[in-house]
């Protein structure tokens, strides 16, 4: 192995042996752990509850960040029908009503089944995918950018959606550390961070999950909201808009401009007096602004998610091995292309999307935003220069502020690893029976198609675990699924290769040497854990752990009149017996029993403590969805109004209208105007079909190629009809034939798209036609 490939791997040696040195204890507290998860599940005190409470809050949280990060692709989805609804004056099919009935659908729709040797199957595929993450931050590599958003939803809400559980951050963030390390490998400088790429992608996405926007609304929101309930702060500093406003103005108070020349170049906007006056005291509470929310950034240092701390320090890491050189300005300045660029500022100019404010911000208040961003962004880049002209006279508070703002992103960086308590969590993982994630067929075999057509890079190793498992589910990968049956379901994660610690009796299995205890040890423990069980379900034994007399709580719980508790008590006098034959000495289990007993009471209040900060979480994440529905809900209003008005706009619907109208007079019914055909076609879409013969077709260039024998084509031709807005039904029919050769349904979205990435051909079996040339046809 190279030096260029040892220097990749964040684990240095020191922190190997480091850990192999705790691997004895991570391995005792691991069963230790395992044995106190079977235990709980049969205890139903105020702890428990309190535990359960806290485990589904969390849930809770993961499945509403989910579903606010579907809704906000829908949003993004809209957006770019709209962009291409505005370019071309179509009309397209509804797709967001489709997608919410769909996420809406029960379960009960779901009709595609899974065997059980399927579910086995793609469980140990995903505990896999989850616990060896280079096989992902490979596959980020190496897919089409047209598949990663798909990936991305798959990675961030799926395989590590459980947000707020410590094991699924580690290896989330063990991702994050492979993925950057082969982006820096793969880039020639060190701009990648700005650029739009795979790794720059999945950490604005990880910035976008519940403990990111907690932060950003802890920290941002008071200052945020102060400007945008100030609709007339006005704080423009661009000379030549401002020029503009002085002339706005005058004309409104009807005033004379003359002197003042409607076209002026910058300089001359910028040596104005009275544009001086006006921008000299904008600047100043510009700056003024930027230094609060600078100090409010920099003071709450300590309430920065831990993650993104971490992911910083990894951008530091992997610049410094790379470019050994960098100086300490550029390497900050890397590091705030993260943090900075898509992390804070993007919250600052879009406030409402990332929940800091309910107002939507007027337009003054948005470039207000819009330059503070620029400060911040101006103080973290590495030159003292800026780009635009008029952001000059901002440099005094770059100077002036450049030194603490690298202290800032230096101490940023300054976060310990995980690696010890990730080992020791994956210990706990295999002791686990109850692993799970919540994941869509549609996401299931998309991975599947996705690492079969990477196989040969990413486990080109014929006794790989990756390719024996994609090999157990076949090459071939199940199609995807109409949306109503792409419903969620629960997906066992088991380790095809792990030994488990427990047996399915929950008796310990001696696995003595791998574990490098010996059986006095596990007596101990479980002797341990089953008294602490007792005490807390029945409260009146403790007083005998000041006697040392330990029987006398076990016999209470086996004269209990519960089953469960007579076979644990019983359970307990038998352990008793056998360590007490060890033990010269009861004192010290007492008193571990007692000290667990404390930790325990701290640990509910501790976590009644989580329990409020994430019910304001949850909160947050509720208001959000609400908002995203509502903005969805315009959007759908929008487009309606607007296929309407395109729809009626195309020339080939006026046809349509016309043939309607003759048709109907011809059969006798009360003559109409045609403007009457038009205020019915608002209401309802005409199925009238227009029809075009083979030749016509060729001749326009609709059709490319045929497979059709030329004896057949003069007899062909072609019926379509518009019975819903935006869907187009195309149908070829020959003379003497009832029936039609080819038809399709179409949708207008669709064809727009793929004139918009270039697609020449639709191939409808026999015919491919011209796109193009087709939606000319259609318009």
């Amino acid at each position: 192995m190279s030096q260029k490939d040892l220097d990749r791997h964040t684990l240095t040696f020191e922190q190997v042996s480091r850990a192999k040195k705790a691997n004895s204890l991570s391995r005792y507290y691991s069963l230790f752990y395992s044995l106190n998860t079977t235990y709980e599940d049969e205890m139903d005190d105020e702890l428990v509850k309190t535990q359960k409470r806290l485990h589904d809050l969390k849930g809770g949280i993961s499945k509403q960040s989910r579903a606010n990060f579907l809704l906000e692709k829908d949003v993004r989805f809209l957006d770019s029908r709209i962009a291409l609804l505005i370019e071309n004056r179509k009309s397209l099919d509804d797709h967001s009503s489709a997608t919410m009935s769909a996420r809406q659908s029960n379960e009960q729709n779901n009709e595609i089944h899974f065997t059980e040797e399927q579910l086995q199957s793609y469980g140990n595929l995903f505990f896999l995918l989850q616990t060896e993450c280079h096989h992902i931050a490979s596959l980020f590599c190496l897919v089409r950018p047209s598949e990663i958003d798909n990936l991305l939803q798959t990675v961030m809400f799926t395989l590590y959606g459980n947000q707020l559980d410590r094991r699924e951050e580690h290896l989330l963030l063990i991702l994050f550390q492979n993925v950057l390390a082969k982006q820096f490998e793969a880039s020639s400088d060190a701009s990648l961070l700005r650029a739009n790429t795979p790794v720059s992608r999945m950490l604005t996405a990880y910035t976008r999950r519940s403990l990111g926007q907690s932060y950003l609304k802890q920290v941002l929101s008071k200052g945020i909201s102060k400007i945008v309930e100030d609709d007339d702060l006005n704080l423009q500093i661009n000379p030549l808009k401002v020029y503009d406003e002085l002339i706005t103005k005058l004309e409104q108070k009807g005033c004379s401009t003359h002197g003042y020349s409607k076209s002026v170049t910058y300089e001359e906007a910028a040596s104005h007096p009275e544009v001086q006056a006006i921008i000299k005291p904008r600047l100043d509470l510009l700056i003024q602004i930027a230094s609060e929310f600078l100090m409010t950034i920099i003071s709450s240092i300590d309430q920065v998610p831990y993650g993104i701390r971490w992911v910083c320090k990894q951008i530091r890491s992997l610049t410094k091995r790379k470019y050994p050189d960098i100086s300490e300005s550029t390497l900050c300045s890397l590091v705030a292309s993260f943090f900075f660029l898509r992390f804070i500022n993007s919250a600052i100019v879009t406030p409402q999307a990332h929940m800091l404010t309910e107002k939507m911000p007027s337009k003054n208040c948005r470039v207000t935003l819009t330059l503070i961003a620029k400060l911040l962004q101006n103080l973290a880049n590495k030159p003292l220069y800026v780009k635009e002209f008029f952001m000059t006279p901002t440099s005094s508070f770059v100077v002036n502020n450049k030194q603490r703002m690298n202290q800032f992103l230096n101490d940023l960086c300054d976060v310990s690893d995980f690696y010890d308590c990730l080992e020791l969590d994956e210990y706990m993982a295999l002791s686990k029976s109850n692993m799970s994630i919540q994941v869509t067929p549609n996401e299931l075999f998309n991975l599947h198609y996705l690492l079969s057509q990477h196989i040969n890079i990413l486990a080109p190793d014929p006794q790989d675990r990756l390719r024996t498992l994609v090999d157990t589910l076949g090459m071939q990968a199940p199609q995807q699924v109409p949306r109503k049956y792409n419903t969620p379901i629960t997906l066992p994660l088991v380790s095809r290769w792990a030994t488990d610690l427990l047996s399915k009796q929950g008796n310990l299995l001696l696995t003595l040497p791998a574990l490098d205890m010996n059986r006095h040890d596990i007596l101990y423990i479980e002797t341990k854990l089953i008294l602490v069980q007792i005490i807390r379900s029945f409260p009146q034994t403790v007083r005998y752990l000041d006697t040392l007399d330990l029987i006398s709580i076990a016999n209470i719980a086996a004269r209990a009149q519960s089953v469960q508790w007579v076979h644990k008590g019983i359970r307990a006098q038998f352990l008793l017996k056998d360590l007490l034959e060890v033990l010269s000495d009861a004192t010290l289990l007492v008193q571990e029993i007692k000290q667990e007993l404390i930790h325990l009471g701290d640990l509910k209040q501790s976590m009644l403590s989580e329990i409020a900060s994430l019910e304001k979480i949850l909160k947050a994440l509720q208001d959000h969805n609400r908002y995203l529905t509502g903005q969805l809900q315009s959007y759908k209003a929008y487009l309606q109004n607007a296929r309407m008005q395109n729809y009626l706009s195309s020339p080939s619907k006026m046809d349509i209208l016309c043939i309607k109208n003759r048709r109907k007079n011809e059969d006798g019914n009360k003559r109409r105007t045609r403007a009457t055909f038009l205020l019915k076609r608002r209401i309802q879409p005409v199925e009238a079909p227009l029809k075009y013969t083979y030749r016509d077709l060729v001749k326009d260039g609709v059709i490319m190629s045929s497979e059709i024998p030329k004896c057949f084509r003069d007899r062909l031709f072609l019926l379509f009809c518009s019975p819903t807005t935006g869907v187009y039904v195309l149908s070829f029919h020959h003379k003497e034939r009832e029936k039609p050769i080819v038809e399709i349904d179409l949708r207008l979205d669709d064809l727009l798209e793929m004139q918009k990435q270039q697609t020449q051909q639709l191939d409808l079996v026999y015919i491919k036609l011209n796109v193009c040339k087709l939606l000319k046809l259609l318009y």
